[in-house]
């Protein structure tokens, strides 16, 4: 195993988690803002901090498996990724459902809806990451 950092494409903000140096548990990163902060700059800089090995990026899958145009944004971004960080491989996991559960986790650790925002990026890539260390 080794460190990998997983990734929640949005629009305006793309939630960061990583993996403990040994690759096994998630923990919530940050939120990068897009109207604030270039993001592959900043990816690069936790790249380098954490010793990332693996990227990891949400794919929001439809119900039926399929993709939509919300996935051809997220694997737009996925090749700028690969051009970025070509020595690093890329995984793209099926995000389905990882913010509604990181919503309930949210809720079940006490925290209010109306505060979920600044943080519901970051549990949504704890949960990208978490479907990935399942299957790997």
């Amino acid at each position: 195993m080794h460190p990998a950092l997983g990734i929640d494409f949005g629009q305006a903000r793309i939630g960061i988690a990583a993996t403990d140096p040994c690759g096994i548990l998630a923990h919530p990163v940050e939120s990068i803002h897009l109207n604030k902060t270039e993001p592959l700059a900043r990816i690069a800089e936790l790249v380098a901090q954490k010793g990332i090995r693996t990227l990891v990026l949400g794919l929001p899958l439809r119900l039926d498996g399929t993709e939509g145009t919300a996935c051809e944004k997220v694997r737009a971004f996925g090749k700028k990724l690969t051009a970025k960080f070509p020595e690093l491989p890329l995984v793209y996991v099926d995000e389905f459902l990882t913010t509604t559960v990181a919503q309930e986790k949210l809720h079940q650790a006490g925290k209010k809806a109306k505060n979920f925002k600044p943080i519901i990026d970051q549990a949504a890539a704890v949960e990208i990451l978490n479907t990935w260390l399942e299957q790997i």
